[in-house]
Formats: C-alpha cells, structure tokens, sequence
C-alpha cells in the first residue's frame, strides 16, 4: 500500500524521497526492520492475551528434562509470526505481483489449518487436535492451488540464455551489451534446477515425454503432483522440528534467508547472467516476503528462546513449511531443500525409520525394537543427557552449513 502511494506521490508531485520505494534493497530493509519491531514490541501484547484466553501448552509425560516446567506455556503464537509477516509485505510489496499473492494464500491457508489443530487441542480438550487425513487434504489443496497457479499462470515464465554461439557474436560484435540482451524472450517452462548436476537444469515434461512427445501437454499433473508432495513434506518436517525452544524458528530463519539470496539472484538479469543460472522475471519481489518473514521469526525467537515465553505451535509451524516449500518452488530451487533444509529431513527421516523399525521388530520378533532413543530426533539427543540450548545451537550450526553449501552450488555444477 505505501509502495502505491510513494509510487502516486512521485509521479504527481515529485515527492522528496518517495523514489526510495521504488528500489528493492530499501523496502526489504524495511519490511524486515518492521516485521521485527512488531513481533518484539506487540508480540508481548499477544502473549499476555494467550496467557488470559488460557491457551498453555498441555506437556504429556515423555521422561525429558525440564519438561514439566513447559506445561502452561501459552502457545499459538504462530500468531505472531503470521501477523508480523503480513503487515509489512501489505504495506511493502507490489500486491499483484503473483509470486506474492501465492505467499499470502500460502501463509492464511496454513495458518488456518494449523490454528484449527491449536484451537481443538486446546478449546475441545482433544488431544490429537485436527485430524491427520484433513491436514493432510488441507495441504494437498494448497498443492493443487500453488502448482496450478505456477503452471498456468502468463506471470510465471522464464528467460533462457542464448546458445553460446549466438552469444559469442554479439559479444564480438558489442563487448559492452546489456546482459538482457544474451537471453532469449520470456517464456512458459517446467524447467526447474537440479544441484550438482553440469546442466543443473531438468524438465518436468521428461517424465513423461520419453514413452511420447505427445504427452507433453499432461506435464502440468507431473508438477502438481511435485508440488503437493513438497508441501507436505516440508510443512510437516517443520512441524516436527518445533519441539524444543528455538529450534524451528531459528532454523527456518536460516533457511529462508539462504532462499532471499536466491530470489534476488534469480530475479535479477545481471546477477543471473554472471551466475549462468535461471533468470526468473518478478520473482525477486518475493524478497519484500523474505525479509518480512525472517524479522518476524527472529523477532519471535526473542521470546521463544531457552525458557520459552511462548510456543509457536501448529499455527507456526505448519505455516512456516509451506513458506519455505512454496518460495522453493517459485525460485525453481525444489531439489535442493534436502540440503537446505537437512534438519527439517533428518527429523522426518528418524521419525519413518524409528516407527517403521518397531513395527518391523514387532511383528518378527514380538517386541517392539527402537533405533533412536525418541524420535523425533532433537528428543534422542535429550534423551542422551544433551541440554536443549546445546541442542538447538548445534542445529542451528549445522543449518548454517548446509545453508553455506546450498549457496555454493549457484557455481559448482
């Protein structure tokens, strides 16, 4: 909103200064200066009313240290996250902008599912909270909305690189050339890129185009399908990260910021150009969301630190995921969050292999056999006599790391 107002003021009126909202460094700036200082100044406010409405966190009984001290902390304060996302991409960012309208769906439609789950936990006294398969189907529908609008939407497309030879002349020619001018017309693509890998680039559309190049117009259900499955995976890796203070929130911030380097590189004709990588038009507003959303989670961090004032709870949680797995897919790095996001899979990973072993065991030996000590995997480590700040520092380590290499593989190929 003020990004249309300083816009209108300049054109009108010659407004001094109104040209700063123009640039893309100073409103990410300030929607991360914004974002920080309500979810630090108002997220006490909202923590007092959680604590008045009598939503603390009912700790079941899992043998860990310090737990009981946890129960009656008040939770949903995903809350707090969401509001301090929002505020300041509604005031700062360019609203039509697809990438961003895709964002906020993602944030008010995860949030609603996860503050269903917190509301009957807490309200209905049901301790299982909303029912897996319709979390399940909430998150499969945000698949099918995000993959169809980034599908076939005009707005979403791409700029490929012109053959080496067709560059060469015109560098021969103009050694001075706009950068924009090596790269071929924007166009729709279900390209996406794979890390590691010389070309560093694959399309959807061979998953199926190999049995016959007719069936390229069907690549629109192998994406889909791509999308839902991320979604999920990640917005449930996230959720089962939070389960000691700080370590979601401060991985997650971690993570997205990785992905704003992405956006801005990829959204950038130079940078993309230098890089040799994908050039995506528009998607670099989606730098305006990063910033909002990663001064929220750090501002949230001050009161969800070791002793945590305030849970995130699913409304968080959840909500976190599905940022991070929709900003992935819209900066065509979906192939590389096992990297980034490696925290968020180790969990996954150990709760699938510390169930699927005990049922195994079970039914083959009549007793129930465990490979971790609890999972999911930040409990094992509790479990072993590790404090939880340790815990959460060390991941916070490795999260960093993992970050590193992800932004490495913009040249290694």
């Amino acid at each position: 909103m003020l990004y249309y107002l300083f816009e209108y003021l300049e054109k009108q009126f010659q407004f001094p200064g109104a040209t700063l909202f123009g640039f893309l460094t100073f409103r990410a700036a300030a929607a991360m200066i914004l974002s920080l200082l309500i979810s630090t100044i108002y997220g006490k406010r909202i923590i007092r009313f959680l604590i008045k409405q009598q939503v603390g966190e009912t700790v079941r009984d899992l043998g860990l240290e310090g737990q009981s001290e946890k129960a009656g902390t008040p939770t949903m304060g995903g809350i707090i996250i969401i509001l301090a996302t929002l505020i300041p991409v509604l005031l700062l960012a360019k609203l039509e902008n697809i990438y961003i309208v895709l964002l906020i769906v993602t944030t008010l439609w995860m949030g609603a599912i996860g503050f269903v789950d917190d509301y009957i936990k807490k309200f209905k006294n049901d301790k299982e909270g909303l029912k897996g398969r319709f979390k399940v189907m909430g998150q499969i529908g945000l698949g099918l909305i995000v993959g169809a609008t980034l599908f076939f939407s005009p707005d979403v497309t791409m700029k490929e690189k012109l053959p080496i030879e067709e560059q060469k002349v015109l560098l021969a020619h103009n050694p001075d050339i706009e950068p924009a001018k090596l790269f071929k017309p924007e166009e729709k693509s279900t390209k996406t890129t794979i890390p590691f890998v010389k070309g560093n680039e694959f399309d959807y559309a061979k998953v199926i185009t190999w049995i016959s190049p007719s069936l390229e117009k069907y690549a629109w259900v192998v994406f889909i399908l791509v999308v839902i499955f991320i979604i999920t995976a990640v917005s449930n890796g996230a959720n089962l990260t939070d389960g000691i203070d700080g370590l979601a929130a401060g991985t997650s911030a971690i993570i997205v910021l990785t992905l704003g380097i992405f956006a801005w590189v990829s959204g950038n004709i130079v940078f993309s150009e230098y890089l040799n990588i994908m050039y995506i038009p528009r998607v670099e507003e989606i730098t305006i969301y990063i910033a909002a959303f990663v001064g929220a989670l750090i501002g949230f961090l001050w009161y969800n630190t070791f002793p945590a004032q305030v849970f995130m709870g699913d409304t968080g949680s959840l909500t976190i995921g599905g940022i991070i797995a929709v900003i992935a897919i819209a900066v065509r790095k979906e192939w590389l969050i096992p990297v980034l996001c490696g925290i968020f899979l180790a969990e996954n990973l150990s709760v699938v292999m510390q169930v699927s072993w005990f049922k195994y065991t079970k039914k083959k030996y009549g007793e129930g056999r465990r490979i971790f000590k609890m999972s999911p995997l930040h409990h094992h480590y509790q479990k072993l006599g590790y404090h939880e700040s340790k815990i959460v520092t060390r991941f916070w380590i490795i999260g960093i790391l993992l970050a590193i290499v992800s932004i490495v593989t913009l040249k290694i190929r």
